[in-house]
């Protein structure tokens, strides 16, 4: 049998669809922000949904995505902005046509990441792989649920870039934000893909399905699967997602900044006001050490800080209640600064 074929009806079993519903009555008071388009700008005082949107018992489906279930009591993984809508009710459909009412177990305060659980017997599961271990040109295959129509649609591509960082776009419930780390891929990811499993030829989730850039073709990203290990690891152990947390606001130096702003260092992350915010985050791990706006923290650990390794970079490899040291220069001054980090609410 074809290697691709062969991985496609391993994987298959254990990928779902998440349907995203509201009922009418709830839509009837807000207006939300996936269908805001439709209106122009105006907002009607009652919506004028066609009756062949709505349930028998008055559910309208207003979003989708997808996930794949990790583990035999049911937890599933999906992308955190697939089930922003906390008021809204989530339905997984299986491969199999079998469909649950899913819960939301937590949410990943940093990356794009979310964990729902279903209750059923004999659930297919998947195995997760190593991110790490991915080389550039190696076949993946992105599985999901396409447009929010084609469930469980599979395309093939190669590994195009590793480490890969974009600023991706938000809405009213998802402001945008930096996301870091990224596998790019030119498999195709499409609209409702979201949360789908990323997997090599071995049937091996190395990541999670989570953005395109818009406009081009043969560009999408996922999510490192390592994150969501140990997401699920801090599930097991603490019943919660744990990330931690340092205090500070930042921007990274380079030799073009270090110029503009006159600064003794080219590299480093410079503690700065960020509009009304602080750059030391009152009551802190960061201001429990004393460390000040205008100090350039240069070492994490050691390891230099830099554009292409931030500090970030270096918190996503690190656990609430963990010591780090930070090497930082205060005007002419050079610290060595132990900080124990807090965890992220």
């Amino acid at each position: 049998m074809n290697t691709v074929v062969s991985t496609i009806k391993k994987v298959m079993p254990a990928v779902v669809a998440i349907v995203i519903t509201k009922h009418l009555s709830e839509l009837q008071k807000e207006v939300p922000h996936e269908m805001a388009h439709l209106f122009k700008g105006k907002t009607p005082k009652k919506l004028d949904i066609p009756p062949s949107l709505i349930d028998a018992h008055g559910m309208v489906k207003i979003g989708g995505g997808s996930g794949f279930i990790v583990n035999k009591n049911g937890l599933i993984v999906t992308n955190k902005h697939v089930i922003s809508d906390t008021s809204a009710e989530r339905t997984v459909i299986l491969n199999d046509n079998r469909t649950f009412e899913a819960e939301i177990i937590c949410v990943d305060p940093v990356n794009d990441i979310a964990i729902m659980k279903i209750t059923g017997d004999g659930l297919p599961v998947l195995e997760l792989g190593d991110a790490h271990r991915l080389e550039l040109g190696e076949t993946v295959l992105a599985i999901g649920n396409a447009l929010g129509l084609f469930k469980n649609t599979v395309s093939q591509g190669i590994v195009s870039g590793l480490s890969r960082s974009i600023i991706a776009e938000g809405d009213a419930d998802n402001p945008s934000q930096e996301m870091r780390g990224l596998i790019q891929t030119d498999a195709a990811i499409n609209l409702g893909n979201s949360g789908g499993p990323l997997v090599t030829l071995d049937g091996k989730v190395i990541g999670i399905n989570t953005a395109t850039v818009s406009g081009a073709d043969g560009i999408g990203f996922a999510i490192p699967i390592n994150p969501i290990e140990r997401d699920l690891e801090d599930l097991r152990n603490y019943g919660r997602i744990r990330r931690p947390l340092l205090g500070v606001r930042y921007i990274t130096i380079d030799k073009q900044y270090q110029e503009k702003m006159s600064l003794p260092a080219s590299s480093g992350a410079y503690v700065i006001q960020e509009g009304k915010e602080t750059g030391v985050v009152s009551g802190s791990p960061a201001a429990r050490a004393g460390i000040k706006e205008k100090d350039i923290i240069l070492e994490f650990n050691g390891q230099t800080i830099s554009r292409e390794r931030t500090i970030q970079d270096y918190l996503a490899d690190c656990t609430a209640g963990e010591t780090v040291t930070l090497a930082i220069q205060r005007k002419n001054q050079k610290l060595k600064v132990k900080v124990k980090l807090a965890e992220r609410k």
